[in-house]
């Protein structure tokens, strides 16, 4: 896992200053604290911070091949490099060493852009190829790896894997970008199509950018897509077969490593089932930690311990305090754009647990996006269903007005949400999906801007993106649809990036076996009802692991990392909400209403509605613009 950057001219080879690509490199050291590179020709740069994790004394980067005329900086891991590699063996190729950068050079050499079918991984890269003075640059599937570019007012395009190494680099104009800004406020996080900083661009999932000297700036190119719109057949026996061998290839080839491995173990049904199946596949005790709170109602330690003494793990478990909130301003400087989501806390206590023994820790991220494992798809599920018993000139009216009159109790369990479950069923399914996954709803977000604020964005809408991933899912569901909308934009905006910023602030290589492609693949094919039935999601993975986990695993209610925002801003962080009307980066900027902000605070103190994530979302957001425009 690294850290790359790069500067490519596209109009003329200008000179590029070498010390230009380390400034842009050095901010990213925890990235890639064992080395670095920088190489650079005319019109071109690339630079490197190197966490050694395959072939550890080889494969130096930026990689220039044996004739001079190709470089690659790369950030990732090609699970199947050993497999590639013997087929470039026996079409000719010669390798000099003993990693996975090597078969990606000369992967592009034998298959050219297609090239990355081909490979089974992670990553984010860049080539410079001297024969046809281009610059290839690529992100994996779902993006795990994360790669920010732009192209400056002189014809140069920069790029790398954190925004902090755009930043440095003097050319590029710091100034915000409104529409991201609202994006954020919508979902907690600026997603992959937007980003904070006007100018700047997140390379998509699954796409890539092939620059040439003397021509424009091209448009991204697609080359990998989830397809929900076929249906696997099968027996429930056959799928669970199935499901267990991807999932245990999955698990297997990302168990190989030049340096000590581990896991995360939470307790829940997906780092268990990492850690069942690395245990399974291991002959010694796989090295497994853990993060608990010292409030027993957030604290799922326990489950975790069941998990370790089942599997004989090597455990390692560590209590931290709940109010952890000190950790605030390091996750600012880690994630550079607005980031609310305040799970990252504890991420990132649990990967500096984990880099004290390991180097690379495997998680179970991505299941419950690629098997309708979030009670959000259940419940979609089951609405998607009552709207298929009305037609939208009944459905409109009818529910539209039951929620206008039923009590709001936005406090219950969703189930018992009547109010927000008819206004929702009032809705078109897009439309109603896009509203629960967001944080700060439209009207809530307009109540808060200033005139300004509102004519600078002129009716610009976050959740159209939503709309339009949902609306156009080569997908036969709603709830395939909104599983696609997850995995185009959640997946890689919240999570992806939640664990990336995590581990790498802490040196630590995260790798997620349960965002295999195959495994992706095969999960949008199953049928509704191997995803969700009676109830819960994740209903086909639950099945297929009785056998390695028991009940209290796999049939508790979902809980995750949970964190005490409400009650943070009812006791010691009260000031710091309040403080928020008068900040003075988010008052000199004139988009909000001084006296809306300070109602949201006061409410929230004196128990009259919990504003608390809005709240959260405004302090990250001043300390970001701080850190990126103050």
């Amino acid at each position: 896992m690294c850290g790359i950057a790069g500067i490519f001219h596209l109009e003329t080879a200008k000179p590029v200053d070498p010390k230009r690509i380390k400034l842009m490199c050095d901010p990213m050291v925890h990235r890639g604290p064992d080395g670095s590179g920088v190489w650079t020709a005319a019109g071109v740069g690339l630079g490197h911070r190197r966490l050694s994790i395959i072939d550890v004394e080889g494969s130096p980067q930026p990689m220039v091949s044996a004739d001079d005329n190709r470089v690659l900086s790369f950030n990732g891991e090609i699970y199947n490099y050993q497999k590639l590699r013997t087929i470039l063996q026996n079409a000719g190729y010669e390798f000099l060493t003993d990693g996975d950068s090597e078969v990606i050079l000369h992967g592009w050499d034998h298959w050219g852009v297609d090239c990355l079918r081909h490979f089974q991984g992670m990553f984010a890269f860049a080539i410079y190829d001297a024969r046809e003075k281009s610059l290839f640059i690529a992100r994996d599937r779902l993006g795990v790896k994360p790669l920010f570019y732009a192209q400056l007012s002189d014809g140069s395009v920069i790029f790398g894997s954190e925004l902090k190494a755009l930043l440095a680099h003097p050319a590029l104009r710091k100034e915000p970008n409104l529409y991201a800004l609202d994006d954020y406020l919508a979902f907690g996080y600026v997603p992959d199509h937007s980003s904070i900083v006007s100018g700047v661009q997140k390379l998509a999932a699954g796409h890539y950018l092939l620059l040439e000297q003397g021509k424009k700036m091209p448009a991204e190119v697609q080359w990998w897509d989830i397809d929900f719109s076929n249906r696997v057949s099968g027996s429930e026996a056959e799928l669970q077969e199935e499901l267990l061998r991807l999932m245990r290839d999955a698990v297997q080839s990302r168990m190989v490593s030049d340096v000590p491995l581990g896991a995360f173990l939470s307790g829940g049904v997906d780092s268990s089932a990492v850690v069942a199946l690395m245990s399974e596949l291991s002959s010694n005790p796989v090295k497994t930690c853990s993060i608990g709170f010292n409030e027993a109602k957030l604290d799922e330690s326990g489950y975790a311990d069941l998990i370790a003494n089942r599997f004989l793990t090597d455990h390692r478990s560590r209590t931290v305090a709940a109010d952890d909130y000190t950790l605030l301003d390091r996750l600012t400087d880690l994630y550079d754009e607005p980031f609310a989501d305040a799970s990252a806390l504890p991420t990132y206590r649990v990967c500096q647990l984990a880099r004290e023994n390991v180097t690379v820790a495997l998680s179970g991220d991505g299941a419950d996006e690629a098997m309708a494992g979030y009670r959000r798809h259940v419940f979609h599920h089951g609405e998607e269903r009552i709207r298929s018993l009305f037609p939208g000139s009944l459905r409109s009216p009818l529910f539209g007005t039951l929620g206008k009159y039923y009590p709001k109790a936005d406090w219950a369990p969703r189930p018992l949400r009547a109010k927000t479950t008819f206004l929702s069923l009032a809705r078109e399914g897009y439309e109603g999906y896009s509203e629960a996954v967001g944080v700060t709803s439209p009207s809530q977000r307009m109540a808060l801007y200033s005139a300004k604020m509102l004519r600078s964005i002129d009716g610009y809408s976050s959740e159209a993106h939503m709309h339009k991933l949902m609306q156009n899912a080569p997908a036969r569901s709603g709830l395939d649809q909104a599983q696609y909308a997850d995995m185009k934009m959640w997946l890689p905006g919240d999570i992806l990036t939640k664990v990336d910023r995590a581990s790498m602030g802490a040196s630590l290589e995260a790798r997620e076996p349960l965002l295999d492609h195959n495994l992706i693949e095969f999960a949008a094919k199953l049928p509704e009802n191997m995803r969700v039935r009676r109830g819960q999601g994740k209903y086909l993975m639950k099945r297929s692991l009785e056998k390695y986990l028991p009940d209290d695993i796999l049939y508790r209610p979902k809980m995750g990392f949970v964190t005490p925002i409400s009650q943070w801003f009812r006791g010691p962080l009260a000031d710091t909400a309040r403080s928020i009307s008068s900040s003075s980066i988010l008052e000199q900027s004139g988009w909000f209403e001084a006296d809306n902000l300070s109602k949201l605070a006061e409410d929230h103190i004196a128990g009259k509605s919990d504003n608390s994530r809005t709240l959260w979302q405004l302090v990250v957001l001043e300390k970001s613009m701080q850190k990126i425009f103050g």
